[in-house]
């Protein structure tokens, strides 16, 4: 691994620097799972008894800040894909703690050069602090030419 990388991952990797509230409410999750095609009642029916979010809904919501504070440009930034992973059903009509923070910096080498992807991960946690999903953003800068 390249010796800026490392010294990037040794820096930021781990280290929490965006909190946000959000409210999971029951009419938005049930149209994002109408929307998405989903046929379970426990997606579709505030009144089932295991009413909750589909699993991707955590995708997307995000936090304040995609990238901490005095984390470099290496040059423009794309998406370059989304991740979730479920651990616990999120329950329609609760409140959510979002907490962002890097999950992993890398790098590939293409034609046009080499290109840094940023992981960045908003884990999500109800009242109890029970953490129900993870949430992961990638983003590719295309390191630009000195």
């Amino acid at each position: 691994m390249d010796a800026d990388i490392q010294a990037l991952r040794d820096q930021f990797l781990g280290q929490s620097f965006d909190e946000k509230q959000f409210e999971i409410k029951p009419d938005v999750t049930a149209e994002y799972a109408r929307l998405c095609g989903e046929t379970l009642p426990k997606f579709l029916d505030p009144q089932d008894p295991d009413f909750q979010a589909p699993p991707t809904f955590v995708a997307c919501l995000s936090g304040g800040r995609s990238l901490p504070a005095g984390f470099p440009r290496f040059g423009l930034g794309m998406d370059a894909g989304k991740g979730v992973e479920c651990l616990a059903p999120i329950r329609p009509g609760s409140t959510l703690t979002g907490k962002t923070h890097l999950h992993d910096i890398y790098t590939k080498t293409g034609r046009s050069g080499r290109m840094v992807f940023v992981v960045s991960r908003l884990e999500f946690y109800n009242s109890e602090g029970l953490h129900l999903a993870n949430s992961d953003s990638r983003i590719v800068m295309r390191e630009k030419k000195s």
